[in-house]
């Protein structure tokens, strides 16, 4: 394990204002670089620059989250709801009602781990056998972790806790450090932790001899030398899955540190590495938007998030990130139970309006010791603490909606329009077996074979 002398312990976390600026930081720059990043999707560095040249902006006609904004919507209404007294049944619960007994949008709930998991929800079974699939290594459940790390603004530990029931339904084994790792540095980022402390909670949370383990160190060994040396430090080349979650964790965290926590230059570089660029960049986002706060996010890529569309999951459909922001961070405060403030999916929402300016970091993180040695199923930690649900939320910032554009009234409506994204998984389609997580054989791996330029 890593050794918790390194790790000072995280601040408090500050005042109203500067809480809520890094809350909507997080989900806002987490939706941004999902949308900045979801036109590189499984693509090649030399793919990228034949295509673009470098990707310094949106890159799409209409840029818009993808799967990996509606998931970490709906973790967010979910923990907005239950707050510290989350547990497995709630998230199971959550699923079958906000997706698996749900008609589903075009991206037919999305990759591979995730219809792996509504296959066995949909067969009856409950977490943790639920999460008994192929794919249970894959990043989707880091790619929904930050709001976690929101919620536990400075608690690195308690967000790891909180991460691991989330993803006992869909996850087991590296895919559950993974987003314990995401959520851990979010909510170190939220208490001003410094980028060197940041990367430090997240090590801290996960086994020091697992897959995801080794994958962040190689990646913060190689940070000072820029993308290129951190994407041929962790790649497996050769391997065709780019969704990974030791690998995609390791990139966005890379990432991050090589811009030493700098918004536009953490999720420039994750998008331009490819891979599961969208996934990368979310992820580097969100920890840079809790580093810098909402305002360090450009406004003309704000600007472009609108509410979700609901192309993955047509109960998002209306919610928008800053919602999402907004509700943690009066969790976070602790504001008085309101069951009918936490809207159900599918429901109203009003029209963003302004922006509140941030702070920057100082600080640190403490350490979680992992529940679970690598490639076990990771044990559900009892649920403690009162359950909390926020109140309404106070008006958006930075996105305004897109004309002709509006809430969806009705869960299960049929979604307007789709977002251009990466082939994905359809009925009947199968995914050859990966390879067992937490074994690959020796640090030098990716020495073997890497991915052409």
């Amino acid at each position: 394990m890593a050794s918790t002398a390194c790790i000072p312990p995280a601040p408090a976390p500050e005042g109203a204002v500067g809480l809520r600026d890094r809350a909507r930081g997080a989900l806002l720059g987490l939706a941004v670089g999902d949308a900045l990043g979801a036109p590189a999707e499984n693509m090649k560095p030399s793919e990228i620059r034949a295509r673009w040249g470098r990707i310094t902006g949106y890159v799409a006609d209409r840029p818009a989250g993808t799967d990996d904004t509606e998931y970490a919507i709906f973790s967010g209404l979910l923990l907005a709801r239950h707050g510290a007294a989350l547990t497995p049944s709630h998230v199971g619960a959550a699923w079958h009602e906000w997706i698996a007994d749900r008609e589903e949008g075009p991206f037919r709930g999305a990759g591979f781990s995730e219809r792996g998991t509504l296959e066995n929800l949909r067969r009856g079974l409950a977490a943790p056998i639920s999460a008994q699939h192929r794919h249970a290594w894959s990043d989707g459940l880091a790619m929904r972790a930050a709001p976690h790390g929101v919620f536990a603004a400075g608690r690195p530990a308690e967000a790891a806790r909180l991460a691991a029931i989330d993803g006992s339904v869909s996850h087991e084994g590296e895919g559950i450090y993974g987003g314990q790792a995401v959520a851990a540095g979010v909510a170190a980022a939220m208490a001003g932790a410094s980028t060197v402390a940041v990367v430090a909670s997240a090590l801290a949370v996960v086994p020091d001899d697992s897959w995801t383990a080794r994958c962040l160190r190689r990646a913060m060994t190689a940070a000072h030398r820029g993308e290129r040396a951190v994407r041929s430090a962790v790649v497996i080349g050769g391997y065709p899955w780019t969704d990974l979650a030791p690998e995609a964790v390791a990139l966005a965290f890379g990432a991050y540190a090589a811009a030493d926590g700098d918004f536009t230059d953490a999720v420039l570089t994750a998008v331009n590495m490819g891979r599961d660029a969208d996934t990368t960049a979310a992820v580097a986002g969100a920890l840079a938007g809790a580093t810098c706060g909402v305002h360090a996010i450009p406004a003309d890529w704000a600007a472009a998030i609108g509410p979700a569309r609901g192309t993955c999951l047509p109960t998002m459909a209306g919610h928008h990130v800053l919602e999402v922001a907004d509700l943690l961070t009066r969790a976070v405060r602790k504001a008085p139970p309101d069951a009918e403030h936490v809207r159900a999916p599918g429901a109203g929402l009003p029209a963003p309006d302004t922006v509140a300016t941030p702070p920057r970091r100082p600080g640190g993180a403490r350490r979680q010791a992992p529940a679970a040695p690598p490639g076990d199923t990771t044990p559900t930690p009892p649920p403690s603490g009162p359950g909390t649900r926020a109140p309404a939320p106070e008006t958006h910032a930075a996105a305004t909606r897109p004309p002709g554009t509006a809430p969806r009234p009705v869960p299960g409506d049929p979604p307007d329009h789709t977002v251009p994204a990466s082939p994905r998984p359809g009925p009947g389609t199968t995914a050859p077996t990966p390879p067992r997580p937490g074994h690959d054989t020796a640090p030098d791996i990716h020495a073997a074979a890497k991915e052409g330029p």
